[in-house]
C-alpha cells in the first residue's frame, strides 16, 4: 500500500476572496509551517506570500479593505500540538508588499534618530475583533498585557498600516475578549478573574459603564457573547448549562433583559456561526449531529434560502460560505465530507452559477475513499455516546478493527471529515472506530463535565463499550482488534489493553502520557492557571491517578505493543514514553519502539512520518492481517 497519499499535505486550508473579488487569500500547510499566498482570481496567478519562521502557523486572517490582509500567529512544536496564538498580528499587501508586525511582543521600533513612532513597542499580545467593513484604515483588536501590574484587556483601534493604535475601552475583567455591535462599537466583554470564573459584560455606548450580565457562579450557566442585531438592540449569546443539554443561542435584549432562544439543536452543539454575508451578525449556525446542518434563525431568511439551494447543489456533503465580496455577488465556498478533504467553488449569486477554484487534496478521489458514518450507542449506563466508523469501500461483514481514540481528551471531538489516518488504516484493509467519548466536544457541558477526573475510569469504559457494540452489530471480527491513539489517544490505548487484557490483540502509542502524577506535576510548573484547570479535570490525588497510569500496570498488559515519540515534544514528554516501554520489557510485554530527537509532539518530516507510519502498518499487520506499507 503506497502511503504517499495519506501523508502529503493539503494544498489549501483556508481560502477567502477580497472585497473587490480581485484576489484570493489561502493559507498553504508546508512542512513545519503554514503560509498565507495571495493569488488573482482571474488565473490564479500568486501576487503575494508570507511565510513565517519554523513552527509558525497562519491561523487566522481576514481582508481588511480592497488591498490588505492581516494575519494572526500559532506557533505548535509537533503535527499534533495544539496552536498557542503568539498575540502577534502581521499585516501583507494584495501584491505582496508592506509586510508588516503590527502589533505584538516581538514589534521593534524605528530606532533613537527619529521622533516618528507609529507602532507600540511593548510586552502584549493581540487579537482581531472587528474589520470595521466600512472603515478601510482601520481595525478594532483585543490587547493583553504580557507582563507588568495591569491585567487588564484594553480594546483599541489600530490602523491596519501605520501600526498606531487608540485605546477605545478598557475591561471591567481580566483576560477578556470583546464583542462590538453592528456600528463596529465596543459593546461587552467577556472574560475571567483570578476565579477561573467567565464572566460576561455589557455597555450601553462609548464610554459608559461596563455592567455585569452573566456571572455563572449564581446563574449556573455560561454566557459566551457573538454578536449583534443589525439595529444593536439586541445581542446574540451562546449559552451552555449543564442542565440545559446542548449549547444555545439565545437573543438577549439589554432594556429589558428579556433571553429568546434562536437555535437549538437537541443532538449537539453550535459548531460555526453563520453570518450575514460581509457582516459580524449571526443569523445561524453549522452543527454535526452526526453529519454537518446548517441551522438560522429565520427559515425564511435570504441567507438560509442561499444555504438550501448550495446544499442542493452538492448533496450529501458539507457546505459552508468562507467569504464573500462586499457587493454580496460573489460567494467563496467550502464543500467537503467524511471521504473527500474538500474542495473550493466560486458561487456567482447572480447567475447562480458555480465554478470550481481549487481542491484541498486534488490527489484523492472521493469514490475511491472509505466510507465514514455516523454511530450511536448506549454506555454501561444508559448514557448516549456517538462516534464514526470508517469501512473499506465495498466492503461487507465484520472486519479487523483499529479503535482510534482522539486526542484531548476535553472538548475536543471527531467530526464527519476526512481524517487521513482513518482513511490509511481502512486502505489497509480494516475498520476504524472513532469514539466521542464522555469529556468531549460538541454534546454540551454536562456531556463534557462527565469525562472530569475520569481518564482510566468511564471515559475508558466508554471505548471498551464501543468496542464491544461493534462486535455485537457485527463490525468488528471480535479475534481482531487493536487500539491505537495519539496523545491522551496513547494513554486510552494503553489503558484499554491493560484494563481489558482479552479484548484487543495489540496496542499503538504515538506521543502519549502514561503517568498521570509526573503530568500533573509538570502541568503545576507551567503555570498557575492551568495547573488549577488540570487539577479540576484530571484530579490531584496523586495515589488514585497513580493507579490510573498505564506504565505502572503494565504487568497487567498481556498484548504487543508499539510506541512511537518526539524527543522535542513539550506537551507529552519523551520521558513518558521511555517510561512506558521499560516498564513493559520488565513485565515481559513484547514492545517496538520508534524516537525522533528533533520532533515534537508529533512528526514533521515526511521521511519521519512514512517511517513511523510504515512500522505502525507492519505492527497491525503481524497482529491483524492487513496490508503493509510498500
Amino acid at each position: 500500500m503506497d502511503i504517499g497519499q495519506f501523508i502529503r499535505k493539503d494544498e489549501f486550508n483556508e481560502i477567502k476572496i477580497s472585497p473587490t473579488g480581485e484576489y484570493y487569500a489561502a493559507t498553504v500547510p508546508l512542512e513545519d509551517r503554514t503560509a498565507l499566498v495571495i493569488f488573482t482570481r482571474d488565473g490564479l496567478k500568486s501576487t503575494g506570500m508570507f511565510k513565517p519562521m519554523a513552527n509558525a502557523h497562519v491561523n487566522g486572517f481576514e481582508w481588511v479593505n480592497d488591498q490588505r490582509v492581516l494575519i494572526s500567529i500559532a506557533q505548535k512544536f509537533g503535527m499534533l500540538d495544539q496552536p498557542q496564538p503568539t498575540g502577534e498580528i502581521y499585516a501583507i499587501n494584495a501584491d505582496g508588499g508592506q509586510v508588516d508586525l503590527l502589533v505584538g511582543f516581538r514589534v521593534q521600533g524605528n530606532g533613537a534618530g527619529t521622533r516618528i513612532q507609529p507602532k507600540k513597542v511593548e510586552d502584549v499580545a493581540a487579537f482581531l475583533i472587528d474589520v470595521l467593513p466600512g472603515d478601510d484604515r482601520n481595525a478594532v483588536i483585543a490587547v493583553w498585557p504580557l507582563m507588568g501590574d495591569d491585567p487588564f484587556t484594553r480594546a483599541e483601534r489600530l490602523d491596519v498600516r501605520s501600526g498606531r493604535r487608540i485605546t477605545l475601552a478598557r475591561a471591567p475583567v481580566r483576560r477578556a475578549s470583546f464583542v462590538t455591535d453592528a456600528d463596529g462599537e465596543v459593546r461587552l466583554a467577556y472574560g475571567a478573574n483570578v476565579d477561573n470564573v467567565e464572566k460576561l459584560y455589557y455597555r450601553d455606548a462609548t464610554g459608559a459603564d461596563w455592567r455585569l450580565v452573566n456571572d455563572p457562579a449564581s446563574s449556573g450557566r455560561v454566557e459566551i457573547p457573538l454578536g449583534f442585531s443589525q439595529d444593536n438592540r439586541l445581542a446574540y449569546l451562546r449559552v451552555r448549562g449543564e442542565d440545559s443539554g446542548t449549547d444555545r443561542i439565545v437573543a438577549w435584549d439589554p432594556a429589558s433583559n428579556a433571553r429568546t432562544t434562536m437555535l437549538h439543536h437537541a443532538g449537539a452543539d453550535p459548531l460555526t456561526i453563520i453570518h450575514r454575508n460581509g457582516t459580524s451578525i449571526p443569523v445561524g449556525a453549522q452543527v454535526m449531529d452526526g453529519r454537518h446542518r446548517n441551522l438560522f434563525f429565520d427559515d425564511d431568511s435570504p441567507e438560509a434560502r442561499q444555504y438550501r439551494s448550495l446544499e442542493a447543489a452538492f448533496p450529501d456533503q458539507s457546505v459552508r460560505i468562507t467569504s464573500s465580496t462586499r457587493d454580496g455577488k460573489l460567494l467563496l465556498i467550502r464543500v467537503w465530507s467524511g471521504n473527500s478533504p474538500g474542495d473550493f467553488y466560486l458561487f456567482d449569486t447572480e447567475q447562480k452559477k458555480v465554478a470550481h477554484v481549487v481542491s484541498s487534496g486534488s490527489w484523492i478521489d472521493p469514490d475511491k475513499a472509505a466510507n465514514v458514518e455516523p454511530f450511536t450507542f448506549k454506555a454501561r449506563d444508559g448514557l448516549a455516546v456517538h462516534g464514526y466508523l470508517t469501512r473499506p469501500r465495498g466492503v461487507a461483514g465484520a472486519l479487523p478493527m483499529v479503535v482510534m481514540p482522539h486526542g484531548g481528551p476535553f472538548g475536543i471531538f471527531d467530526a464527519w471529515q476526512y481524517d487521513s489516518d482513518a482513511q490509511m488504516l481502512a486502505a489497509a484493509g480494516y475498520a476504524v472506530m472513532q469514539v466521542n467519548y464522555r469529556g468531549s466536544g460538541n454534546y454540551g457541558l454536562a456531556f463534557q463535565k462527565a469525562g472530569a477526573r475520569q481518564w482510566g475510569g468511564t471515559m475508558q469504559d466508554d471505548l471498551t463499550d464501543a468496542t464491544r457494540w461493534a462486535i455485537e452489530q457485527g463490525h468488528a471480527d471480535r479475534a481482531k482488534i487493536c487500539i491505537y491513539g495519539a496523545s491522551y489517544g496513547a494513554y486510552a490505548a494503553l489503558m484499554g489493553v491493560a484494563k481489558e487484557p482479552s479484548l484487543y490483540r495489540c496496542a499503538a502509542g504515538y506521543v502519549g502520557v502514561y503517568d498521570l502524577p509526573m503530568m500533573q506535576r509538570e502541568t503545576g510548573r507551567k503555570r498557575r492557571s492551568l495547573g488549577n484547570w488540570s487539577r479540576d479535570w484530571v484530579g490531584d490525588d496523586m495515589a488514585a491517578l497513580a493507579a490510573v497510569s498505564p506504565n505502572r500496570m503494565a504487568e497487567r498488559i498481556k498484548v504487543p505493543v508499539f510506541l512511537a515519540a518526539g524527543g522535542e515534544d513539550e506537551v507529552a514528554p519523551v520521558e513518558h514514553t521511555r517510561m512506558m516501554e521499560a516498564a513493559l520489557k520488565k513485565a515481559g510485554v513484547p514492545v517496538e519502539s520508534l524516537y525522533y530527537d528533533t520532533e515534537g509532539h508529533g512528526f514533521y518530516t515526511e521521511p519521519h512520518q512514512r517511517e513511523y507510519y510504515g512500522k505502525l502498518l507492519t505492527f497491525l499487520s503481524r497482529h491483524l492481517g492487513g496490508d503493509t506499507a510498500k
